[in-house]
């Protein structure tokens, strides 16, 4: 993509000293407490994509799929959805919730990918506001490029960690710069970072089915899962704190 090729490379993480702060800041995030789930009430997933003009084919991949984050939570009392997405110049959008995939469809259906830079700032301070809001069990960011500066996004993913909202990044693409900027952002939630491949869609399906399945019931419930599923859904439940 045009845009992305005149990018500047991503800066690494500040490793000055930061190997102490971040490992007390999660000491933090530990004995913060998550935000309770009243019984019946649904699991809350955010789930955010780059709609940048190289994400189509992605798009259209999870557009197929997604169908199993609903499927996987339904014995464990539902799941609701809402959809953020960027593109273009400065173009941000967040849904309403929804609870059943035709809904979630239909409003992914109606997004064309458009030629951009990356808005992960926003996906971010989109989560932190619904947080503050309602339980949110989860966020989901599917990306391959990160555009923005790592530190104002670190702070950004540890205030969202404090509200108890996990961040699982899927990465597309072998960019090792990219990927450590995704794993910071992760790692500074409790959450995780996993790559994957777009031509897989399986792979994808385990991942969204794993997280949908921590957002609905928790950690107990994910472990589950890894188990049953194995591969990808499993090494990402080893990352979780």
């Amino acid at each position: 993509m045009g845009d992305r090729d005149k990018a500047k490379p991503v800066p690494a993480p500040r490793r000055e000293g930061a190997d102490a702060g971040v490992d007390a800041f999660l000491s933090r995030l530990a004995a913060a407490p998550a935000p309770g789930r009243r019984a019946g009430e649904r699991g809350r997933l955010i789930f955010a994509m780059d709609a940048t003009a190289s994400r189509e084919p992605s798009w259209d991949t999870a557009i197929q799929i997604q169908a199993e984050m609903f499927s996987e939570t339904a014995a464990l009392g539902g799941l609701e959805v809402q959809l953020a997405w960027y593109r273009g110049f400065g173009e941000f959008r967040a849904s309403a919730w929804v609870a059943d995939s035709a809904a979630l469809v239909a409003r992914m259906t109606g997004v064309r990918c458009l030629a951009g830079r990356t808005q992960i700032g926003r996906v971010l301070k989109n989560a932190i506001v619904e947080a503050k809001r309602g339980r949110v069990g989860a966020l989901v960011f599917v990306g391959d490029a990160m555009e923005e500066d790592i530190d104002a996004l670190g702070d950004l993913a540890g205030r969202l960690g404090l509200l108890g909202v996990r961040l699982f990044v899927f990465h597309e693409g072998r960019d090792a710069a990219v990927g450590r900027a995704f794993e910071h952002l992760a790692r500074l939630t409790g959450g995780a970072c996993c790559r994957f491949d777009a031509s897989s869609a399986k792979q994808l399906r385990d991942l969204l089915g794993a997280v949908a399945v921590y957002a609905a019931g928790g950690r107990a419930a994910l472990e589950d899962y890894g188990r049953r599923k194995g591969g990808e859904a499993l090494r990402l439940t080893h990352q979780v704190r």
